[in-house]
């Protein structure tokens, strides 16, 4: 870490559970600014997209402060990106949510999708299943379960951790700066907070 309190900003682009997720990365040690400005967005040691409602509302909404330029450059540069729910969502291609498909921001290969299952939506506890190397749930018991609200989500890849509803899908990615997380780790309790204090250890 640069600090003994990683200065972490999460990005006011009008989603809705901002300062939930304002709250859960403050608990576990980091000094958080909520704000749609993009030179502290830029400049943060970490960078948290949240994300909560409509696929193509949210992409609305990075674009109009030109949020997803920040994202890309922070990603070139190497420099940390947490996606949560929807602001995950947003980092593929492309959402197709009731048959209005919304490019995205391109950062991950793929599309997200409504998931083939009996009840939607995906609503509560569920187990996921990480790879041995991930970083986000080093430390994690196995059996250990995450808090998900959605009914859509991305196709999981290799290395993607994996959780089941109906189907198999993404339900946390990590590519070196980028990490990100279908599950709320800031509604996970305990298990969200250690999620979050793992990414709070590669902020450097």
């Amino acid at each position: 870490m640069t600090s003994a309190r990683p200065k972490v900003v999460v990005l006011d682009y009008g989603s809705g559970n901002l300062r939930s997720a304002e709250r859960a990365v403050a608990r576990v040690g980091a000094e958080v600014t909520v704000t749609a400005d993009l030179d502290a967005a830029r400049a943060a040691d970490g960078l948290v997209v949240p994300g909560v409602g409509a696929y193509a509302a949210c992409m609305a909404g990075i674009e109009a402060i030109g949020g997803g330029a920040v994202v890309h450059e922070r990603l070139a540069a190497g420099r940390p990106v947490l996606g949560i729910c929807v602001g995950m969502q947003i980092l593929y291609e492309v959402g197709d949510e009731h048959g209005v498909r919304t490019a995205g921001l391109g950062v991950l290969a793929g599309s997200v999708d409504r998931l083939s299952a009996p009840v939607l939506p995906h609503m509560g506890w569920n187990l996921v299943a990480p790879p041995a190397e991930s970083v986000l749930f080093a430390g994690v018991d196995a059996g250990t379960r995450f808090y998900f609200v959605h009914s859509y989500a991305a196709r999981p890849q290799a290395g993607d951790t994996v959780a089941e509803h109906g189907e198999p899908f993404a339900a946390a990615v990590e590519r070196g700066p980028l990490m990100a997380t279908q599950f709320h780790p800031e509604k996970s309790g305990d298990a969200g907070a250690h999620v979050l204090e793992n990414w709070l250890r590669t902020l450097n």
